[in-house]
């Protein structure tokens, strides 16, 4: 044989592996295909096409094991227990570009499906690689590697602590000021994940400067990054009155506010979010939101939307009004309850009639002034049909129960009170008919009071 026809060989081999990882990663696309797949022994034959020769089989037979470990958890055991994980690291730090991210793709494909899964990518070094494709010069590299170690520092502290150790959060950091918004986007959602666990965390992404940077990209016009950077502030505002403090330091009000009225639906849940997380802490960080206009914002916007975009905006208004009569007043003065018994009554949803009733208790609970502004919505008669309904879920009776009494308890509003005559069970009833002597027989009541006793409230 001539020298010719013996290279000839080696090149239709080449081209038949290349046409082989091509086919694979093509089919690998449709769900249909996963399980013919899977059950013809792809993965084993893919595993030594990562080390070929050939750069393009290696990137290839790399992009067809991701999307393969993407489709179920199954698949992505398989790449672990098929040691397929510390080739990809090794190669990681050594390829170019291309493969790194496919690479990145793989161990955020394994990484994504359980925390067992992540931590088999964290026990083979790979956070370490991963880190330091966050320097890369290719965007796209940075990007991936930001994804995945986002994808395993969403499962839990102990993982997401790992991420920091490996000194993910500085670079994470740098990478949400470079002009790529999908990186910013990828960026931003990883701080989001690391930050989500507990203070420590939260602080550590505090420490690295990273709220400064998130809270200039809140008017940013892309919805995808806002919806990631609202989430990212609201995920360390959440755990403790210092560090709502120092989200609300970096200028946030009024211009988060602007987010309740964008179009995208995701921005407004997560302005909303944001708001109800810094609000919840104490009445001093409430009256705050208040002053900025953040109680009338968070009504309109409850006003504009539906499902579960309005259930932040609603339990915001609860816990404003659960502060203080003065902050009660405030989300009555912006017509929050008129709002909230729209969603009481029109949600499909029980969970966000719940927390509707819950935020109508917190306003109603305070004076018989503000009793009477929940009554007069007629409010009272449809906490009780939801209290009464066998199809209602047990945290919807629950917290309609509540609600009732604590409105009933400070209610002095007699035609509100009238229905409940007829149509509440005793255990309601009671507080009903404690709450007429109170206004027909003032004078057993301040008797009782002055006696030191309690007020009967039954005949």
């Amino acid at each position: 044989m001539s020298q010719r026809q013996v290279l000839q060989v080696f090149e239709q081999y080449q081209k038949a592996r290349t046409q082989f990882v091509q086919m694979v990663a093509e089919l690998a696309t449709r769900p249909q295909n996963i399980e013919t797949l899977q059950n013809a022994g792809v993965m084993s034959l893919l595993r030594p096409l990562l080390l070929d020769v050939v750069p393009t089989i290696q990137q290839t037979a790399a992009l067809a094991l991701g999307r393969l470990a993407n489709y179920n958890d199954d698949l992505a055991e398989a790449v672990v227990k098929g040691d397929i994980l510390p080739q990809l690291v090794y190669s990681l730090a050594e390829q170019n570009r291309f493969y790194k991210k496919a690479a990145a793709f793989v161990l955020r494909a394994v990484g994504k499906h359980s925390p067992q899964l992540a931590q088999a990518i964290v026990d083979c070094g790979a956070l370490d690689t991963l880190v330091i494709c966050l320097e890369d010069f290719d965007p796209g590299v940075k990007e991936a590697a930001a994804w995945a170690l986002g994808y395993i520092a969403r499962h839990n502290a102990e993982l997401s602590q790992a991420v920091v150790d490996a000194g993910a959060v500085p670079l994470l950091v740098l990478c949400i000021q470079e002009p790529e918004i999908a990186l910013k986007r990828i960026a931003a959602s990883a701080l989001s994940d690391i930050a989500k666990h507990s203070p420590e965390l939260a602080q550590t992404v505090v420490d690295a400067g990273a709220v400064a940077h998130l809270a200039q990209m809140i008017l940013n016009p892309d919805a995808k990054l806002k919806h990631q950077v609202l989430s990212a502030l609201s995920q360390v505002a959440k755990h403790s009155v210092d560090l709502a403090e120092m989200v609300v330091e970096a200028e946030i009000f009024p211009v988060v506010l602007t987010c309740l009225k964008d179009k995208d639906e995701y921005v407004k849940k997560n302005a909303c979010t944001l708001i109800r997380e810094i609000a919840k802490h104490t009445p001093e960080l409430s009256q705050l939101v208040v002053n900025a206009g953040g109680a009338a914002a968070v009504i309109d916007c409850i006003g504009s939307c539906k499902g579960n975009t309005r259930l932040p905006g609603i339990m915001m208004l609860g816990y404003v009004a659960a502060h203080s009569e003065n902050l009660a007043m405030a989300v009555i003065i912006s017509k929050g309850v008129p709002q909230l018994s729209v969603c009481l009554s029109e949600e499909p949803e029980d969970h966000i009639k719940a927390a509707a009733a819950w935020a109508l208790g917190q306003i109603g609970r305070h004076t018989p002034e503000h009793a009477r502004a929940v009554a007069v919505t007629n409010t009272l008669p449809v906490l009780l049909s939801l209290y009464m309904s066998t199809e209602s879920s047990e945290d919807l009776q629950v917290k309609s129960k509540k609600a009732i009494k604590n409105i009933l308890q400070k209610c002095t509003y007699l035609p509100a009170l009238e229905p409940f005559l007829y149509d509440a069970p005793p255990n309601i009833l009671k507080h009903v008919v404690g709450q007429f002597s109170k206004v027909l027989f003032p004078w057993i009541f301040r008797y009782s009071s002055a006696e030191g006793g309690q007020l009967s409230t039954t005949y």
